[in-house]
């Protein structure tokens, strides 16, 4: 003799789903020690460099992402709404400097603050040559 389903329970059985597919660009070598840090609606996924994929019920997700060293840093966020059986593709690149934003977004993203970088060694190599200049 079989029970009946209580009103309100879940139906056993395969649910509808629908993929994120995250990729963070970049390496440990290339960007940042720390892998970048991945909220799906303010939960913390697990993560690694290149593509991280994870199931997620049909619906709009909230995708925040962030780097960290000594502080929070390229904060950048997305929404996007996922059907059952549609895989959502997002790309993230965290800046080269601390004090910009991330870029996020469907396609692949340019890192931000390369001029910035670029800029930042020019002048540290110009203070370093210009030291050892007044020590000869």
């Amino acid at each position: 003799m079989t029970m009946p389903e209580q009103p309100g329970q879940p139906v056993p059985g395969p649910q509808p789903v629908g993929w994120i597919d995250v990729t963070i660009q970049g390496s440990a070598m290339t960007s940042n020690m720390i892998v970048p840090t991945v909220l799906l609606n303010g939960h913390q996924m697990p993560t690694k460099y290149g593509r991280n994929v994870f199931p997620v019920p049909p619906g709009s997700w909230k995708i925040d992402m962030y780097a960290q060293w000594t502080w929070k840093f390229g904060k950048a966020s997305l929404t996007c709404d996922v059907a059952e059986g549609q895989t959502v593709p997002v790309f993230y690149a965290a800046p080269m400097t601390g004090f910009n934003k991330g870029a996020i977004g469907h396609e692949k993203q340019r890192r931000p603050g390369v001029l910035g970088f670029v800029l930042l060694m020019v002048v540290l190599v110009l203070v370093v040559a210009g030291i050892v200049a007044l020590t000869i």
